[in-house]
């Protein structure tokens, strides 16, 4: 559904107020409604709880209106997520002053997401008109954002390969005006060996896809995603459950483009680089094996300990690409470890970052916009658990415990030039709808980067 079908600036005459009540603001509601209404609201026994909703009809059947219930809540994102889906198609206009209009709307905008490639049948919007003195680009931004990750993420990996993830990294550097470079097959295995081993076994070529934007001259940031466009967990073949959802195992990618749209929309004051290495992780006589040692672009020796952690080694190769120009900021984001889901469950996602300062202002900014993170530690002690008899490192560690963390030192290997890195384990997956959120692909810690890019760097 395009962001232009979501919200309008000019009312139509069949609009529908919509008043968004805690229960003291029911009290004062009432006090102004009319006889009939107020009857309707006892009859119907509406208490403003939380995703609560009355419907207001006019004495002549038709829907004028709409009282939605906060609960204890003050209007944010997920409320605006849940009430625009419970709410009949139609236009309606804030009938109430709200402190966070912005994140009512991106709620309202992203709740009404939905995944119809394969659909027959289309569902109508729910339509907002623009409320007063809000940033309309920036909604629209994150919304259009959200749509982006989401739709690749949930799209099956028979119809999102490489190929296909290539192709919709450059159809955003297009937009944009990026220059671009791809690095496919065979081609790989000068420069980018890791990436080339975990990708080989598959006839869909691996490759990696770099972008970039902006003035030469503006700080650089680079966005590094990983790929892994279906994950069988290779010679270490995952069991039948654990690989039913692999295709979103390309969910770090998705979310860095949905990131960079957000910030060449934006035109934030940057030189911005994206870096998707893009794999998918198969089986067949030429696949990488437990125990094999693989060579890595930063000249490091790696023992595989398990065909099964092929994220951290299609990233290695990326981040040490990114490092080599020495980014003022590096950030990777990665569907990388099931040891952050265990830690945080599937909606925090697992944030790694050395610089105390910037980790708690970029926590202060996934307050600030209701996109949650985590800061996990960067534990140095285990590093020497990374440790091989036969190479520089393992990519794993032997025993059971703090295995998102270890993924998150190996990468750190790779690492020791750029000014600032942050690594974000996320998961990019709702396994049950909560309201305004459909069981499927989600978007996780994208506005929170965002807003933490865009206070250090947007112009004025």
């Amino acid at each position: 559904m395009a962001v232009e079908d979501l919200y309008t600036s000019m009312a139509p005459e069949d609009v529908r107020d919509l008043f968004l009540l805690t229960a003291e603001g029911q009290a004062g509601w009432l006090s102004d409604a009319t006889a009939a209404q107020a009857r309707w609201v006892a009859e119907t026994d509406f208490q403003p709880k939380a995703d609560r909703i009355c419907l207001l009809p006019a004495s002549d059947g038709r829907l004028t209106g709409a009282l939605a219930g906060l609960g204890r809540d003050t209007a944010g994102l997920r409320q605006g997520a849940s009430i625009a889906t419970r709410l009949p198609p139609g236009t309606y206009r804030l009938a109430v002053d709200l402190d966070r209009p912005e994140a009512f709307a991106i709620g309202w905008g992203q709740g009404q997401y939905c995944f119809d490639r394969y659909r027959s049948v289309g569902r109508e919007s729910r339509v907002l008109v623009w409320p007063d003195q809000i940033d309309r680009q920036q909604v629209a931004s994150a919304v259009r954002a959200d749509g982006l990750i989401r739709d690749l993420v949930n799209t099956p990996a028979s119809d999102m390969g490489p190929a296909e993830l290539e192709a919709a990294a450059l159809g955003l550097a297009r937009e944009f005006g990026c220059e671009w470079r791809v690095v496919s097959g065979e081609a790989l295995e000068e420069g980018y060996p890791a990436i080339h081993a975990v990708g080989r076994a598959s006839d869909r070529l691996p490759r990696l896809v770099d972008l970039r934007w902006g003035d030469a001259d503006a700080p650089q940031i680079t966005l590094v995603g990983k790929g892994v466009c279906f994950d069988t967990g290779g010679l270490d073949i995952k069991p039948a459950a654990g690989m039913r959802l692999m295709k979103k195992d390309m969910g770090g990618a998705a979310h860095v483009l949905g990131l960079a749209r957000m910030i060449m929309e934006a035109g934030l004051p940057v030189r911005l680089r994206t870096l998707i290495p893009a794999v998918e992780n198969s089986i067949a006589g030429n696949a990488y094996r437990p125990g094999d040692v693989i060579e890595t672009r930063k000249g490091l020796t790696v023992e595989i300990g398990n065909t099964d952690a092929e994220g951290r080694m299609v990233l290695c190769d990326a981040l040490a690409l990114a490092d080599e120009e020495s980014p003022e900021i590096l950030i990777d984001m990665a569907t990388l470890t099931g040891a952050a889901r265990i830690a945080l469950g599937p909606e925090l996602p697992a944030m790694y970052c050395d610089d105390d300062t910037a980790a708690e202002t970029l926590l202060a900014h996934a307050r600030s916009v209701e996109d949650p993170l985590w800061r996990m530690p960067l534990w140095h002690p285990y590093d020497c658990d990374l440790s091989s008899t036969v190479a520089d490192l393992n990519h794993i560690a032997g025993g059971p415990f703090a295995g998102s963390i270890y993924g998150a030192l190996f990468l750190k290997r790779y690492v020791e030039n750029a000014g600032l890195y942050v690594h974000l384990d996320i998961y990019s997956w709702n396994a049950k709808d909560r309201p305004g959120r459909p069981e499927g692909a989600e978007t996780q810690s994208v506005r929170a980067l965002f807003a933490w890019l865009a206070s250090r760097y947007r112009p004025g």
